[in-house]
């Protein structure tokens, strides 16, 4: 699992619909019992629960996701602090970050585009 201060490195998200527990802990370096917990303690996080109450995450909630594990483990906040965040200031949390694989993907795109030209 990678550390916090190497958030920046997490994998882009893929082009799907839905996303099980599974994926959306992959996908944020975050283990499913932590998911599970946020979900009790942020009412913004509210995965599409289906047969067998299984989770099924959409993009906006992996976005959030990472935006809830930037608060707590990147800038330091509780719980409750980012929970009071979030609902103060959902324009300042709502902004997603983009972390250095989608750029180091969009620059290697671009030099290729370049080299064509």
């Amino acid at each position: 699992m990678l550390e916090p201060k190497n958030n920046d490195e997490l994998p882009p998200i893929p082009p799907k619909r839905y996303f099980t527990i599974g994926e959306v802990g992959e996908l944020c370096a975050v283990k499913p019992h932590v998911l599970r917990y946020w979900e009790a303690e942020f009412p913004q996080l509210k995965p599409v629960k289906r047969r067998g109450n299984r989770r099924y995450y959409q993009r906006q909630d992996v976005i959030l996701i990472r935006q809830i594990k930037s608060l707590l483990y990147e800038q330091g906040y509780t719980i409750g602090g980012a929970r009071q965040k979030m609902t103060e200031h959902p324009e300042e949390v709502a902004k997603p970050a983009i972390n250095s694989s989608e750029i180091k993907s969009l620059v290697r795109d671009l030099e290729e585009v370049i080299s064509r030209l």
